[in-house]
């Protein structure tokens, strides 16, 4: 296994957390109240995102697979079908996000299977993501440290609509996965020495169940795999890169101010639902041990503090669109060409 010299990873039991001190903007015990974890708003929010990969499904699988007795579906509702299928396996990550702090559940081990399996679902891995993202929490937006500082920014159109078709996100994928599952985390400090065996052996276990979807898929003939997870996720992914640009992109490049380097994004509560309040992205790093459905209520006692507070994603995105260059790091060098954005050293986004 290929490692370089790194600074270790910081240690963290239980929940993820990162180093922000309470600023005082929420008094102890609204504090204290609102970090109480409950299982009722998390189940049901598990269900809502299941309940829409499941209309996905019924609206796109049946007249991929041909079952027999189904129902024809006019080709608009199989478009939704794809759409809501799609945004249901890439928003996902969403849900790996939530788990991946452990904060969704009570109990860790229903975070932990929770945070697997929409993993699996989205072509994440869980065990390697909540250490990437425990970097991220403790060097939010520092270049070089932030791991998601490593894939360049869209600093010029072609990188921009590059970066929102999800073509980088899977070439990286594709490679870090391979990567890892060799066991090689070498340019990844997160990882420590003491973890990559354990996080190799989650990525065999994730594969090998690809592995057999894939097999019993063949008898069929069918495309399975493609028609109903491929496919879908790369429909999806382009609305996911869109909103995730949002959270740190154009905010400050500065250590210890998550005031002013995330950015919380109002929108519409559907998209809201189905990112598992995410766009609340500033009060979450403020306070990272606030669980999801605690975020709405901190917006009301954060949001006049907050120097990043848009009030839509497309606001966003034309400020955004307005000055790609400054989106670079200081001291960052610029990107060749679009190719290279293409190829990202991290696998975490």
């Amino acid at each position: 296994m290929n490692r370089a010299p790194v600074r270790s990873a910081p240690k963290v039991k239980g929940a993820l957390l990162c180093p922000v001190s309470d600023r005082g903007l929420i008094d102890a015990a609204t504090l204290a109240r609102l970090n109480e974890r409950r299982n009722p708003p998390a189940w049901r929010q598990l269900s809502l995102h299941l309940g829409v990969l499941l209309a996905g499904l019924s609206l796109w699988g049946p007249p991929r697979l041909g079952w027999p007795g189904w129902p024809a579906i006019p080709w608009p509702l199989q478009l939704l079908g794809l759409l809501l299928l799609g945004w249901g396996l890439a928003f996902a990550f969403c849900a790996l996000h939530e788990c991946a702090h452990r904060t969704a559940f009570t109990h860790r081990s229903v975070n932990d299977a929770v945070a697997w399996g929409a993993g699996l679902l989205s072509f994440y891995n869980a065990d390697f993501y909540r250490r990437y993202h425990r970097w991220h929490h403790r060097w939010t937006h520092q270049p070089p440290l932030d791991p998601e500082l490593n894939d360049p920014p869209p600093t010029h159109l072609g990188a921009y609509l590059l970066e929102l078709s999800g073509l980088p996100w899977w070439l990286g994928k594709i490679r870090g996965h391979r990567r890892g599952l060799s066991g090689d985390f070498s340019g990844c400090p997160y990882i420590p020495a003491e973890a990559a065996a354990e996080v190799a052996a989650s990525l065999r276990r994730q594969f090998a169940l690809y592995g057999l979807l894939l097999l019993i898929s063949l008898p069929g003939a069918n495309g399975a795999i493609f028609w109903l997870w491929l496919l879908p996720l790369a429909v999806g992914q382009p609305l996911l890169r869109f909103v995730l640009l949002a959270e740190h992109q154009g905010c400050a490049f500065a250590a210890n101010a998550p005031l002013a380097n995330t950015r919380t994004t109002r929108t519409w509560r559907p998209l809201r639902q189905l990112m598992w309040n995410m766009p609340f992205h500033a009060e979450h790093h403020l306070y990272p041990s606030l669980p999801f459905h605690a975020l709405p209520a901190a917006h009301a006692h954060l949001g006049p503090h907050l120097v990043h507070c848009a009030p839509g994603y497309l606001a966003v995105h034309r400020a955004l669109l307005s000055d790609l260059p400054s989106l670079r790091p200081p001291g960052a060098a610029a990107a060749a060409s679009p190719v290279r954005a293409a190829a990202p050293a991290a696998t975490g986004r």
